[in-house]
């Protein structure tokens, strides 16, 4: 349950249509004969058409009951140690429970996770009925993923006592009145008790059989009817809603990305990371406290019709728990393929060099549009190709292509997008679940760009991003800029289950499988390790436990045999001298020390798994980030030549100018600018030999 994404992309027909599910009882909670059809089913597909091949046996039987229990209780604050050692009589059986399939333990184990969740809901509204001493100097540890289960009830509820005092200080701290917070809490309380009373047998299911497929590969999700038409909103083209993808994450849900074009990106106020505790619809409507809800709750509050006004209370990543937390509003609208398209400007550096910028920030493609016989459809290709020739006339020295937080999207996208930088040949290679390896290639023998060229990647530049930046960079055809990418190099399919049964009156649900893996040219694959940049950006360090490396059961690097295929014309042996010029200038950048020092205080925020309960402690840890973050903003401001302003000051001017700040963009314009500068030199020269060549000083002078 907690391992799914959400995605808030379309409107709901109104917020809170159907009446809250009945509670469940014990006597209703068993597996039904569709969920055993399923099982099989699913079985099938994962031992005929998954590309990992793993045995259900003893060995996958023991990590489908840790991967179970996690999904259950992944902060370790319901069960107790006694709980889990009595599970540990299905620990070598759930193999033969799924194939059997006797669903049982799976229903047995949910049940002891339920009357724990009761037991806590009572405790935690016992405690709130007393007083609190916040003079106290004690701490809270609220990340308990690695700790110990507690071995008695009473070191559960001193676990539970902190949580409750912690819960209450931080409203506390939020100006909120005694009366208000026992209210705000004691409903809290009882919701997440009520949530977990309303998860079904359909509920349960999934949530056991998707312990079995994550057991196997990250990548792998069963999804039940209600989950399928959640799904199903996500892939359509016409979307509305915020423009972001959610995960619940311990009793918080977390956003986990923001969608390009969409209402939270383009106001600029809801980020990466940041944990939603309350929603609120309309303009003046009550936020309703939603710490400890289920994900599909939340996202019902959020979803709603375009032009309605949603308010979201959040914690931002960079104040953690410690924080006050903020509310924002966002008017709910449609996704606009226009606003997700490619973009480009031109950078003018301080040594006189132009360089022309394209932003992709994803793989689209107006598929129905095209179906249609428009000849006017949007996609990345098309996109960037009306760019390039609106840069045809600009005398430009160079070309920079921005993948960063570009996740991916259609494959034939990324083969025509390398096309459009390369004459002919392979582009990727992709080896299925039967091991039969087919090659992909540039469908079209046109180039049109053919002058020196940089791809900027960040870790969040994922699956079709690392297909283009790896053969770009396979090819020579230009240098790799950023971070190491996501590592995603793996094909995911949706299977109806469905189509495998003869019972046409029940709804089986459908699995998101792993079918195939890419491999790139040369013969490596961009999974797990990702695309490592020809030269790194020193915020490469922030990003070393995160992507496809730290995901449990991930598919490992592996290679295949290298195609053939002709280099083309990046001059690799002056990487090191521009590698060399970038270290010498970021040494006194301000700007990226400055970068480097707020991603620093985030991630350190981030590593933090305890936080006093002592009010004036907490008090003192807010006002010291308070002012840190306004000494960042000034030194900022400094920088620009603006004056600073004081640490409380809220409109300032010229304050746009802030957001607007790039300094990984700027420098890898110069690094690219660094690897033309001797062509340049060369041209000048010997010019009738460049003229004979073909070649010209100016990267315009090469777009077809």
């Amino acid at each position: 349950m907690n391992r799914l994404l959400a995605w808030l992309l379309l409107t709901a027909p109104a917020v809170f249509v159907s009446a809250a599910p009945p509670l469940v009882t014990d006597e209703e909670l068993q597996a039904w004969e569709r969920h055993d059809r399923a099982a099989l089913i699913i079985t099938h597909i994962m031992d005929k058409y998954h590309y990992r091949k793993e045995p259900l046996d003893d060995v996958l039987s023991s990590r489908i009951l840790d991967s179970y229990l996690e999904s259950l209780d992944g902060n370790r604050s319901f069960f107790l140690q006694k709980d889990i050692t009595d599970f540990e009589r299905y620990r070598y059986l759930l193999d033969e429970a799924i194939e059997d399939p006797d669903l049982e333990p799976a229903y047995a184990i949910f049940k002891v996770y339920r009357q724990r969740v009761d037991e806590r809901s009572a405790y935690a509204r016992s405690v709130l009925e007393g007083e609190f001493d916040f003079s106290i100097d004690e701490d809270y540890m609220f990340d308990r993923r690695e700790s110990d289960w507690a071995q008695t009830e009473q070191e559960l509820n001193a676990i539970w006592r902190k949580k409750v005092k912690n819960d209450y200080l931080m409203l506390l701290l939020a100006d909120k009145e005694d009366d208000e917070i026992k209210e705000i809490l004691g409903k809290r309380y009882v919701r997440f008790r009520t949530s977990t009373f309303q998860l079904n047998s359909n509920d349960v299911f999934q949530s056991f059989i998707n312990a079995y497929t994550i057991a196997v590969e990250p990548h792998t999700f069963y999804f039940t009817p209600r989950s399928s038409e959640n799904f199903d909103i996500t892939m359509r083209l016409s979307l509305e809603g915020i423009g972001a993808v959610l995960r619940a994450e311990q009793d918080y849900t977390v956003v986990q990305r923001i969608i390009p074009g969409g209402p939270a990106e383009l106001g600029g106020q809801l980020q990466a990371s940041d944990k939603i505790t309350g929603v609120g619809q309309g303009d003046q409507g009550e936020i309703t406290d939603v710490v400890g809800w289920r994900l599909d709750d939340v996202v019902d509050m959020i979803r709603g019709p375009k032009g309605s006004v949603v308010r979201l209370e959040i914690l931002s990543e960079r104040d953690g728990f410690t924080g006050n937390g903020k509310i924002i509003s966002i008017t709910r609208d449609e996704i606009r393929l226009e606003e997700q398209a490619a973009q480009s400007e031109v950078i003018d550096l301080e040594s006189g060099g132009q360089i022309g910028v394209i932003t992709v920030p994803a793989f689209y493609s107006d598929f129905p549009a095209q179906a249609q016989g428009k000849k006017d459809y949007r996609s990345t290709t098309r996109d960037v190709r009306r760019l390039l020739a609106g840069f045809k006339e600009k005398n430009l020295d160079g070309l920079l292509i921005d993948l960063r937080g570009n996740g991916g999207g259609s494959l034939l996208e990324a083969l025509e997008l390398t096309g459009l930088f390369i004459e002919s040949g392979p582009i990727i290679q992709t080896r299925d679940y039967s091991g039969k390896i087919e090659i992909n290639s540039d469908p079209d023998p046109d180039i049109a760009y053919g002058g020196p060229l940089a791809v900027l990647v960040n870790r969040n530049s994922a699956s079709a991003s690392e297909i283009f930046a790896g053969a770009i960079q396979d090819y020579r055809r230009g240098i790799i800029i950023g971070e190491p990418t996501f590592g995603k190099g793996t094909v995911q399919n949706i299977i109806d289950l469905n189509h495998f049964t003869d019972s046409s009156d029940e709804d089986h649900g459908r699995l998101k499988a792993t079918i195939a893996q890419f491999f790139r040219i040369s013969g490596g694959s961009n999974q797990h390790r990702g695309v490592i940049p020809d030269i790194i950006f020193p915020t490469a360090r922030f990003g070393q436990d995160y992507g496809e490396r730290v995901l449990d059961n991930a598919l490992p690097w592996d290679e295949v045999k290298p195609l053939y295929f002709m280099p083309v014309s990046a001059p690799v042996e002056s990487f090191a001298r521009a590698r060399e010029l970038h270290e010498q200038r970021i040494k006194d950048n301000r700007l990226m020390r400055l970068l480097l020092e707020d991603m620093e205080t985030a991630q350190a925020m981030e590593n933090k798994k305890t936080v006093s309960l002592q009010d004036s402690k907490r008090k003192a840890e807010r006002e010291e980030r308070r002012l840190a973050t306004a000494e960042l903003r000034n030194e900022y401001r400094v920088t620009l030549g603006l004056e600073p302003v004081p640490a409380d000051a809220v409109d300032i001017e010229d304050e746009d100018k802030l957001e607007d700040l790039d300094p990984l963009l700027d420098e890898a314009a110069r690094i690219l600018f660094d690897l033309v500068v001797p062509v340049r030199q060369a041209i000048d020269e010997f010019p009738d030999t460049a003229k004979t060549a073909g070649i010209t000083s100016r990267a315009g002078g090469t777009i077809q």
